[in-house]
């Protein structure tokens, strides 16, 4: 990350939002309609909901769906304009990987 390696700075932002939208709690369409208003909870923190855990399963099939569909980008364009962004797609494809093989752990 020192080197400001923007393939993997990009992989790794895009992949940690996508954990953060798994680890969301739907929302039911009850709680859309909303409360009266004297029904409504007050205070800091009342309407917040505790967030879902990822097993590391999880995880691992998410980075793992992040990867595949950069390489499944990287298959549809095949002009050769678009040379220098299929090997941003490759490079930030081979990022995830190495998370997955063990071998961008700290």
């Amino acid at each position: 990350m020192r080197a400001r390696d923007k393939a993997a700075v990009s992989a790794l932002r895009s992949t940690l939002a996508a954990l953060d939208n798994a680890e969301a709690v739907p929302v039911g369409e009850a709680e859309l309609r909303g409360l009266a208003l004297e029904a409504s909870p007050v205070g800091a923190g009342t309407t917040e909901a505790a967030r879902r855990e990822l097993t590391e399963r999880a995880v691992v099939d998410i980075v793992r769906a992040e990867a595949a569909e950069r390489l499944e980008a990287a298959a549809r364009l095949t002009a050769p304009a678009h040379a220098d962004r299929v090997a941003r797609l490759h490079a930030e494809a081979a990022v995830l990987l190495r998370f997955l093989d063990g071998h961008g752990t700290p």
